[in-house]
């Protein structure tokens, strides 16, 4: 069979997949089918390879070409086709609007009524009814996406109006994917859910995907459509389009927004009757794909390619990988991704379309997010093990009966830092830093509390999150209720209630989990993170910290936690250097999880050396490497007749690296550019090389008998001891970074800002600085070279002198750059948030004035109160400001008037100048 022939068998397939009868020119029956692609159609300018019709009416051409074949040029061939209809032929438009170019395996499409006609990938053919639907619309999508009304930007925040906009504007410009990068907490679902309001009202979008990464997320995502008020119709989006979670296997037809989990999709497009709402709960990035790693999507008429227009992929870090790519690919839908974190990885799955950055920093800034401060513990087994001296009786608990049974040690035991809690477990480790974090609690960590603020902690693996969880209750003397487990593997209790107790309830404190509440889940009164566990992925850590940035209105916040005022930062405990250790973009290693490690080893030495085995066994290896003590990597060495285990890791991993198949072709052919063949030959010769290895059954044996050791080590000899507990060092150099800045800001600019000149320059009696000065003086600073905050000042001097520093609050007033100043130029000795200060400037002039025999009646005091809140956040009242709340209501002018008489005008001049001084 030709290669064009080929192509042509394919391409009879896709098309009758998508509901289209194929037919020869001399078998036409156009009244067979809704569609029919009639072969080898003669038309003015040639025969073309697929005339299309619907409803008997020609609509497009297909040109086919041998697979390989590039297909850019060929658009030119089939734009020819498009124009040449013979008149006497039903046909809906000249030019016909559809073009498509395929060769069976790659297949191009381009719809001629939109603005700008381009050609785009599609992984199949569209069904006819849906070119009939498209040919019924007044103005394609693309078309539409171009006149879409202003934006009303009521109740959105300034990072939100500019991801829509921007957005809009990538749409118009039918780029087909976008990339909205919003720090956690900054409302990118809220985002996402008034943009997909707009597509389906004013853009007429048919369906639109929402995906997310867990089951739990996706309960989450429907509660907020449920409650999202639609900005101009005033009616729950609810209320006006269907949305479906899908716990099913099964689409619903009317709805417009379909919300489910990448997984499930995949499940859905295999043709899988159901899906284990289990496999949900887990984030895809923990899932086994279904057998030997990726799989090819099939079409699935069912779901056609046009089921969707949009897809929205929360947490699109995750759903771009591996296997799950593909389902996103299957669809001719603009795909729209969301993250706090993208990856390199992520960026180039959409084409470096960046539409929004918003940032961690950006969002504390606006007071979107919180900062954090890091309080760091250090023990000596964290930082270095520890050894059990032989004749000593230690515990060995099986890692998955937790079954304990004594053993006397016949030698001294040695174990470092990286065994912990995977082959050896150290209460006292654990005991030491959940004391020094209770002790440290409510003097260094949350000075003046009395509640255990909540707390999550983070860790290692299920059996290490209940060892931790016994001792927070041990050391808190608290009961079950205070502390609790939140894991896949939680029993009783399911995982999803106890976070809504945990966001909701006094109690649980403290929760701990592995990997559950990493991502995504949002918990506002989390004050507190901590983590036991180290982490080396960048994007992971990020996603983990995001848990804490949520903020949160004080009576929320009350509500749960009775003694906290506000929620100003919030304090990551790290016990493990997981903030001081470098991070790394990476992707998962290990593609075949669903394989026992014997089996992949066998595998190895019964010649399967296929990429995916090769690395999935050097992922396994790896983690052994990390659980076994230097006697078992001794012995591996000598049965690998002298490779160390690392050499072995390293050997599998090379075998599949290109650079290095690439090295290797260049030294055995000795050219300098192979061939595609040399490089075939070098890549098996580093296959075999890699390999060689396991074809001992000794080393075999060996590796599995050590992974199936599965027990641990209970250290209950060694006792450990705080090494340090204090606030991490390098946020403190940070901290002096910001106030050097700052007072290099005032330095440079004492003589250029006026309210500054007021400051240093002026007599009290003199100082009359205007809300406008001091707006001009914020804005100010927040401009190259500075790039400060009043905030991030505070913040900064408060981490470097405590005890002078009171807690300035989530009000961020502008008025407090005043009191900043002034603590930075040495005239006061304790910062404070200027309200304070005015209020006791207030108290003391009040007491003066009644100890000369100056007396106000009940009314007046009223008033004056009410004169110094205005002072405290404008600095300075005036007549005019009478008209404006509270005064306005308290009868204003008029009445201030009426209370003060003829005196009026000296009490105000008297207070702006003793208050604000």
């Amino acid at each position: 069979m030709k290669p064009e022939e080929k192509a042509r068998q394919k391409i009879d397939q896709l098309l009758q997949k998508a509901g289209w009868k194929v037919q020869n020119i001399g078998e036409l029956n156009l009244g067979d089918s809704v569609g029919v692609a009639v072969r080898e159609f003669p038309l003015k300018s040639g025969s073309a390879d697929y005339l299309l019709f619907v409803n008997r009416m020609a609509v497009g051409v297909v040109e086919a070409k041998p697979e390989g074949t590039t297909l850019s040029g060929v658009a030119e061939q089939s734009e020819k086709y498009l124009a040449s209809v013979p008149e006497n032929l039903p046909h809906v438009e000249e030019p016909l609007p559809f073009a498509y170019e395929s060769t069976g395996t790659e297949t191009y499409f381009r719809d001629k009524r939109d603005p700008e006609p381009c050609s785009r990938l599609i992984f199949a053919f569209h069904t006819p009814e849906t070119l009939q639907e498209w040919l019924n619309q007044q103005a394609t999508l693309r078309a539409r996406l171009r006149k879409l009304p202003p934006l009303i930007i009521k109740g959105l925040r300034d990072c939100q109006i500019e991801a829509i906009q921007n957005l809009e504007k990538s749409f118009a410009e039918a780029k087909p994917r976008a990339l909205i990068q919003m720090a956690s907490g900054a409302g990118k679902t809220y985002t996402a859910i008034s943009l997909i309001y707009r597509l389906l009202k004013f853009a007429n979008a048919k369906r639109i995907l929402f995906l997310v990464d867990r089951r739990t997320l996706g309960k989450q995502t429907f509660q907020k459509f449920q409650n999202y008020t639609t900005p101009d119709d005033g009616r729950k989006f609810t209320k006006l389009y269907n949305v479906q979670h899908l716990t099913t296997n099964t689409l619903d037809r009317v709805s417009r927004v379909c919300i489910t989990t990448i997984q499930r999709l995949y499940s859905m497009l295999k043709g899988e009757p159901e899906f284990e709402e289990e496999l949900e709960e887990h984030s895809i990035l923990d899932l086994t794909p279904w057998g030997q790693g990726p799989r090819e999507v099939q079409y699935n008429s069912e779901i056609p390619i046009e089921t969707f227009d949009f897809i929205v992929t929360d947490e699109c870090h995750r759903s771009i990988y591996n296997l799950w790519r593909q389902v996103l690919e299957y669809f001719d839908a603009f795909i729209i991704g969301l993250t706090a974190t993208p990856s390199k990885q992520t960026l180039g799955f959409f084409n470096q379309n960046l539409v929004t950055e918003y940032s961690h920093e950006r969002a504390v800034a606006d007071s979107v997010n919180v900062g954090y401060e890091v309080y760091r513990i250090k023990t000596r087994i964290t930082e270095k093990g520890s050894t059990i001296e032989a004749g000593y009786y230690i515990d060995k608990r099986d890692k998955l009966t937790r079954k304990t049974r004594w053993e006397q040690l016949d030698e001294d035991f040695e174990y470092d830092p990286k065994q912990l809690d995977r082959s050896v477990v150290s209460p006292s480790q654990i005991r030491t830093i959940i004391r020094t974090f209770r002790e440290k609690l409510f003097t260094e960590i949350f000075p003046g509390r009395t509640e255990v603020p909540k707390t999550l902690v983070f860790a290692k693996n299920d059996s290490h999150a209940e060892d931790i969880v016994h001792i927070i209750r041990e050391e808190f003397g608290k009961g079950n209720d205070f502390c609790k487990k939140i894991t896949y593997r939680t029993t009783g209790e399911k995982p999803l209630d106890l976070i809504a107790e945990f966001r909701n309830s006094y109690n649980p404190r403290i929760a701990v989990t592995v990997d559950m509440i990493s991502t995504g889940t949002d918990i506002k009164p989390l004050e507190c993170l901590m983590f036991l566990r180290d982490v080396k992925s960048r994007v992971y850590f990020e996603q983990m910290k995001g848990r804490g940035t949520r903020t949160i209105s004080p009576t929320e916040l009350q509500s749960v936690t009775p003694d906290a005022i506000y929620k100003t930062h919030f304090v990551i405990i790290d016990a493990v250097g997981v903030c001081e250790n470098d991070k790394t973009d990476s992707r998962p290693l290990e593609r075949k999880r669903s394989i026992l490690f014997d089996k992949l080893v066998m595998s190895i030495a019964m010649g399967m050396r296929d990429e995916d085995t090769l690395t999935s066994l050097a992922g396994r290896l790896a983690r052994l490497d990390k659980q076994i003590d230097d006697k078992s990597r001794k012995e591996i060495e000598k049965a690998a007749g002298g490779k160390s285990l690392s050499q072995i890791i390293n050997g599998l991993l090379d075998a599949v690296d290109p650079d290095k198949c690439y090295d290797r072709a260049k030294e055995i052919f000795k050219v300098s550019e192979p061939s595609p063949e040399y490089l075939a030959k070098a890549k098996e010769v580093l296959i075999n090389e890699a390999s060689a290895p396991f074809d001992k059954p000794t080393l075999r044996n060996l590796i599995i008998d050590l992974k199936k050791k599965s027990e641990q080590i209970i250290d209950t000899v060694s006792k450990d001891t705080m090494v340090f507990a204090g606030y991490d060092e390098k946020a403190k150099e940070k901290a002096r970074t910001i106030v050097n800045t700052f007072k290099q800001f005032i330095e440079e600019n004492k003589n250029e800002l006026t309210a500054l000149q007021i400051i240093y320059s002026k007599p009290y009696s003199k100082r009359h600085i205007t809300f406008e000065q001091i707006k001009q003086l914020a804005e100010a600073i927040k401009k190259p070279p500075y790039y400060l905050t009043t905030e991030a000042v505070w913040n900064a001097y408060e981490q470097l002198e405590k005890s002078k520093v009171h807690r300035a609050g989530p009000q961020k007033l502008l008025t407090n750059i005043i009191s900043l100043i002034k603590f930075a130029i040495g005239e006061i000795d304790v910062l404070e948030p200027f309200p304070e200060t005015v209020d006791q400037r207030f108290n003391k002039w009040l007491a003066e004035q009644q100890s000369f025999g100056r007396k106000f009646t009940p009314e007046q005091i009223e008033w004056l109160k009410m004169i110094k809140e205005h002072i405290a956040t404008s600095l300075s009242i005036t007549i005019a400001d009478f008209e404006l709340a509270p005064f306005y209501e308290k009868g204003g002018l008029i009445k201030v008037n009426k209370v003060f008489g003829d005196k009026l005008d000296e009490v105000l001049e008297e207070m702006n100048e003793v208050l604000v001084g």
